[in-house]
């Protein structure tokens, strides 16, 4: 197979369908999950990078801690950063990266750090029946 006719990260990655700034409480963010009836939310810094991200169960796992407050920020948590996924990053690859980084979903970035998808672990939903 020709490096043309290979799948890229591009090729499978879908649009991210929610963003929340770094600032964002733990509380407003699962708001936000839970209103899109979604399971991440990219994370976006101060200048509109990409700067992760996180989950519900993320999220969650981390609101049901004793020393959780309602200030905690999502920028707080560990969560998933960079290296993040190229666009023209050999899907085969990519997927290899996400199951050594036990990663369901991975952010996809350009050359200034914005967030241009997410790729997903799992059927693509641009080729699912």
């Amino acid at each position: 197979m020709t490096d043309a006719a290979r799948p890229t990260v591009a090729d499978a990655m879908v649009l991210p369908e929610l963003h929340v700034s770094d600032h964002t409480t733990i509380d407003r963010a699962l708001a936000v999950l839970h209103g899109a009836r979604t399971d991440h939310v990219l994370i976006r810094d101060d200048e509109g990078h990409c700067a992760g991200i996180v989950t519900r169960d993320q999220l969650t796992a981390h609101s049901a801690q004793p020393w959780y407050t309602e200030a905690t920020r999502v920028r707080d948590i560990p969560h998933d950063c960079s290296p993040f996924a190229r666009p023209d990053m050999p899907l085969s690859e990519a997927e290899a990266t996400m199951r050594e980084r036990s990663l369901a979903v991975w952010p996809v970035v350009d050359d200034d750090g914005v967030a241009l998808g997410v790729l997903t672990l799992g059927p693509n939903p641009r080729t699912a029946a």
